[in-house]
């Protein structure tokens, strides 16, 4: 956002005597970063950095507001034209509760033009004067006020002006000179004849003023928030006006705006007032917050005495009132984004400045917490499918409702009611058509084979709202093996995914591969149907022996057909308890013409270790017994 140094000091006199330094670090300690500063004509134009949850500070009078509370100085005296309403001239009909007031006025201009500083300052703004009055005024005080206006050419338009929503199927030229086709949900104002602005977003070019306009309605009001953001949203059409009604205007402001704008063009324009009046009334005020202040030394980690703290809300513009055990605290009217506890300490931080929040963490003289079962079952899945070769991947929470069509129902009970866009708009009720997106973005990129798996929350519709419950979801797909001539290069089969949800213990009535595109397959399926273990998410502490660890190999020759895990079984058994054995694993196989035909060689490797010094003979005699329950299964001795 753009700030005229000169103007801003209007606002806020106490600046005069500020430097630029000085200035922009105080900005910044406010939250609103210099992005830039240039001379223009002799004066200084500042580009800050305004947060979305901050629209009050869009305007000079809003930055000089908290730059005035920072410096502990005064606004200027705020002089407003003394304008009586009366009778409406025009009828305004409210029919739509996104608009609960509408101030307007009607005047006829006479000879004027707009004067040579406003130009100067429109131009610094980046929106270089019109040479319309009633034009330029409105967009002056839209950046020194903030609140948007908008003026009609009076004589074109038809019987009473109605604030409603659209009919399916209206259109309407905005100022752009773009023809928009309308829908029910956007907001409109419109007279007899039909539409003739996008309520709180952009004006319409049948009604718009000219250098033949003689009269002019002025419109000033308040608009939901909500409802113009999506507006701007489905239309993209993203104006001053909507960017500052989109994050929530004063609704104090309409009458003052049009009484500032009727001023302007009676000065400037020579315009004389045929009317004023105004339909609906001001949102009700914000209901106070209890501040506790144990809330306060909570997080400020230190304490911070409520007269102080009562100061800086003061300096803030918000009501105070103190007792011993908290601050009753009311925003004003322009702050929308004071709604909780929180927030009102946050400000009293912020004004105090962050520098002085002590830089070291409080003790911690609580015991640690035991970890949930539920949380160390999900790690142990993890690792093994993680051992599998599967990588563990995250997605968003929301999806579009077309993605996941045919893996979840009742969409409309997910779907939300503010999302970012349609691509984010539902609660996603599955997880395979996320991992098969992924899939498939790395199909394109040319991997020969995909695996990925998520364990993560879904969402189900129910009468109270969503419910949420975790699942597991893995895909594979592509191409298997051909690195060398013993593994040929196989596609990826149904068989593949089942096994290896029935080597994490998934029931087989639970086990269901669904086939996707792109020789990809998935399968999905609650934590539920997987036993939980009732063992330790931490195992229990064994002391570690003193004594060597004593290994042995044992080199064997054994037939093709052997399963490996039936000779380890049995070679285990005829060994002393895992007291003493500590492994027992097969570390090498070799293939080869040279030996026997029908035969491979395996290498086992064995580690014993006990609570005392092992001896040789009693090592070799269980080298004896695991030989013998070797060539039990047909193997050998390799000599």
């Amino acid at each position: 956002m753009l700030i005229e140094r000169k103007a801003l000091e209007t606002f806020l006199p106490a600046l005069a005597g500020l430097g630029q330094p000085e200035l922009c670090e105080h900005a910044a300690a406010l939250g609103f970063p210099v992005d830039g500063q240039e001379a223009v004509d002799g004066t200084v134009v500042l580009d800050i950095d305004v947060t979305a949850n901050r629209g009050d500070v869009m305007s000079h009078q809003g930055f000089a507001r908290d730059l005035g509370a920072k410096l502990g100085a005064a606004l200027a005296p705020f002089a407003l034209p003394a304008i009586e309403e009366g009778p409406a001239r025009v009828e305004v009909l409210l029919e739509a509760e996104a608009c609960p007031l509408y101030a307007t006025a009607l005047l006829t201009l006479g000879a004027g033009a707009t004067p040579e500083p406003a130009r100067t300052f429109l131009t610094h703004m980046g929106a270089p004067a019109k040479g319309l009055p009633a034009v330029d005024a409105s967009n002056e005080l839209l950046h020194l006020y903030g609140h948007p206006t908008h003026a009609f050419d009076a004589d074109k338009l038809r019987g009473a002006i109605r604030i409603r929503y659209a009919r399916a199927g209206e259109k309407l030229v905005t100022l752009d000179g773009v023809e928009r086709t309308l829908s029910p949900e956007d907001l409109l104002i419109a007279d007899e004849a039909g539409p003739i602005a996008l309520a709180g977003v952009m004006g319409g070019d049948p009604t718009k003023v000219t250098e033949t306009t003689r009269r002019v309605l002025l419109e000033s009001a308040y608009f939901d928030p909500r409802t113009v953001r999506l507006m701007a949203r489905r239309h993209n059409l993203h104006s001053d006006a909507s960017h500052r009604f989109g994050r929530g205007a004063d609704p104090r402001m309409p009458r003052v705006a049009r009484d500032l704008l009727v001023a302007r063009l009676q000065a400037w324009a020579g315009a004389t007032l045929e009317g004023a009046w105004a339909a609906g009334s001001e949102p009700a005020p914000a209901a106070p917050i209890a501040v506790a202040n144990d809330l306060l030394e909570r997080i400020a980690g230190e304490p911070i005495p409520p007269g102080e703290a009562s100061e800086a809300l003061r300096a803030l513009g918000c009501g105070v009132e103190a007792s011993a055990a908290a601050l009753l605290v009311t925003p004003p009217s322009w702050r929308h984004d004071l709604a909780i506890p929180e927030d009102i300490v946050e400000e009293v931080l912020r004004l105090r400045g962050y520098a002085r929040i002590a830089s070291t963490l409080p003790p911690l003289d609580a015991p640690p917490r035991t970890a949930l079962t539920a949380y160390g079952f999900r790690s142990r899945l993890a690792t093994r499918l993680a051992h599998a070769g599967f990588h563990q991947t995250v997605t968003y929470g929301f999806v579009s409702p077309e993605s996941e069509a045919g893996f979840a129902l009742n969409a409309e009970g997910r779907t939300l009611a503010n999302p970012l866009g349609r691509e984010y708009s539902v609660l996603r009720g599955a997880l395979l058509p996320s991992l098969r997106e992924v899939a498939g973005a790395n199909q394109r990129r040319g991997a020969k084979e995909i695996r990925l798996f998520e364990i993560a929350t879904v969402f189900e519709a129910s009468p109270d709202g969503p419910v949420e419950s975790m699942r597991l979801a893995f895909v594979w797909g592509g191409v298997r093996g051909g690195e060398d001539f013993l593994t040929p290069a196989r596609p990826i089969q149904p068989a593949d995914l089942a096994g290896v949800a029935k080597d994490l213990g998934f029931p087989p009535e639970a086990i269901e591969v669904r086939a996707l595109e792109g020789g990809l397959y998935g399968v999905e399926a609650p934590l539920e149907v997987l036993a939980w273990p009732s063992e330790r998410c931490i195992p229990a502490f064994a002391p570690f022996s003193r004594h060597p660890v004593v290994e042995r190999d044992l080199s064997l020759l054994v037939p093709m057909d052997l399963a490996y895990r039936s000779l380890r079984e049995a070679v285990v058994k005829a060994l002393p308890g895992t007291g003493v054995l500590r492994r027992a694993d097969c570390v090498d196989v070799f293939r080869h013409k040279s030996l026997p035909e029908g035969r491979q060689a395996w290498l086992l490797r064995f580690a014993f270790q006990a609570d005392r010094t092992l001896t040789g003979e009693e090592v070799d005699g269980w080298m004896e017994a695991a030989l013998a329950a070797a060539r039990s299964l047909g193997a050998a001795l390799r000599t």
